[in-house]
């Protein structure tokens, strides 16, 4: 029987909150037993950042909204991403960050969002501590890029994020250090989903994915 992703991931997120205590950090992909075996990867001092995992509602099932970051950019440069950014001062928490840089990312208008919830604070290891806030869009929203952030968008379909045979893992050394730690790729047609991107999708698939 097909899952009905919409409710599930709901019941899975209702309730969260934003948690910034340090023993809840995760690195992108790990478990938090796995987080917590590499502690001195995390940064001394990390900056607050937000990021929306848009998750839309199409007929045909849920699909995950992503962005191909521009090519000029100096951090990050034509990597795929989520919508989202530091926090700044006018930003009450994580939620109001996450739909502010949405909006001014790619133009998605807050108000075809729904939050559902918050997945655990991820550890980026050049000094970010991204809370990701899972959000359901309604249909109907048009998008306006700002084309010196963001390139261009895509949808992949949930299910195709959710099965397993799809999570493709690899190990990562940390610059000339000897320290290595397991990541993930997902590979979508002519994109490869990686890095803390495809870190959060799996802790997304962990928490509500069925086992």
């Amino acid at each position: 029987m097909p899952v009905d992703w919409s409710t599930h991931i709901r019941k899975c997120l209702d309730g969260t909150a934003p948690n910034h205590d340090t023993d809840q950090w995760l690195l992108p992909g790990l478990t938090k037993e796995q987080s917590r075996a590499h502690l001195r990867l995390f940064p001394e001092r990390s900056i607050p950042a937000a990021v929306l995992i848009p998750l839309v509602e199409r007929e045909s099932g849920i699909t995950v909204l992503l962005t191909r970051r521009a090519t000029q950019l100096k951090n990050h440069a034509g990597q795929i991403s989520f919508p989202g950014g530091r926090m700044e001062p006018e930003d009450v928490g994580p939620r109001e960050a996450a739909l502010r840089e949405a909006r001014e990312e790619i133009g998605l208008d807050p108000g075809f969002v729904s939050v559902a919830g918050y997945l655990p604070d991820h550890i980026i290891l050049s000094g970010f501590r991204v809370t990701p806030v899972v959000g359901f869009v309604s249909p109907g929203f048009e998008l306006f890029l700002d084309r010196f952030e963001v390139e261009s968008t895509f949808e992949v379909p949930l299910a195709h994020v959710f099965d397993p045979a799809n999570h493709r893992t690899r190990l990562r050394r940390l610059g000339a250090s000897e320290v290595e730690f397991e990541v993930y790729d997902i590979p979508y047609g002519e994109y490869s989903i990686w890095g803390a991107t495809a870190g959060m999708l799996v802790s997304l698939y962990r928490l509500c994915g069925i086992q």
